[in-house]
């Protein structure tokens, strides 16, 4: 069984397809990708919360009870049985097949591959691993919803995003793709722009390129925007590929 928070809410569960539409609503498709990230039995007040923002209505109870058997039936039509989801002690647990595949799981789980192979010196892995985690992260979690703990998991599938943009970026120079190196750097600085590391593969790959100017020029934007924003200067590491690229390394 596969199931997708990212993009479209969809749970595929091979001769089924339920997308969204199938969902109860959108009460009921926040219900679902909630207890499907918690992995644990969740309080019925803590989910009335969730799907009400906070302020549930006067009647929750008997609300999340009909979303309770909506819910039921759309996992009866997925093929999954009465007890996938359970309700027990004040608390609701979604209970999928051991080998279910989630998508922000596996961009997660990718990612860890991705930084301990290119670690280990196997860039090749290292470039797929990155590929699966960085095209999944770039989906946008739940489109259209709002929330506290969606916003939480948006900025945890952002953060897993700017790290596998940066895998990506270091095992494509690897595997003798700097063009690629340098369109991803790119991204990794649009999106955090004080993060060195994205301006050092910046400079890396162009000097791959050819292009030693602009890895110049990229440090110079580093360095110019540590400046102006933090009042803070280059790190040693990055003032020693600056020196490397001009030449200047001992």
């Amino acid at each position: 069984m596969r199931v997708y928070l990212t993009g479209r809410v969809c749970v595929d569960a091979g001769s089924v397809l339920l997308d969204q539409r199938a969902s109860p609503g959108r009460q009921g498709r926040l219900a679902f990708a909630y207890l499907a990230i918690e992995h644990r039995p969740v309080p019925r007040e803590e989910l009335a919360d969730t799907l009400w923002g906070g302020a549930p209505p006067a009647a929750w109870d008997g609300a999340l009870n009909a979303l309770d058997s909506k819910l039921r039936a759309m996992l009866r039509r997925g093929g999954l049985g009465a007890d996938a989801l359970t309700a027990a002690a004040g608390c609701y647990e979604l209970r999928l097949p051991p080998d279910t595949w989630l998508d922000i799981e596996a961009a997660a789980s990718a990612l860890h591959e991705a930084e301990a192979t290119l670690r280990a010196g196997d860039h090749r892995a290292a470039w797929a691993a990155a590929n699966v985690a960085y095209h999944i992260a770039r989906r946008p979690l739940l489109p259209g919803e709002g929330g506290e703990w969606v916003e939480r998991e948006r900025e945890r599938l952002r953060a897993v995003r700017v790290r596998a943009t940066e895998c990506f970026a270091a095992s494509s120079l690897l595997n003798g793709e700097p063009q690629i190196g340098v369109a991803l750097a790119e991204e990794v600085i649009a999106e955090e722009p004080f993060r060195e590391s994205g301006y050092q593969l910046l400079m890396r790959a162009h000097a791959a390129v050819g292009n030693r100017g602009d890895a110049l020029l990229a440090y110079e934007r580093c360095r110019r925007v540590l400046a102006e924003e933090l009042g803070a200067d280059p790190s040693p590491e990055t003032r020693a590929l600056h020196l490397k690229l001009l030449g200047n390394e001992r």
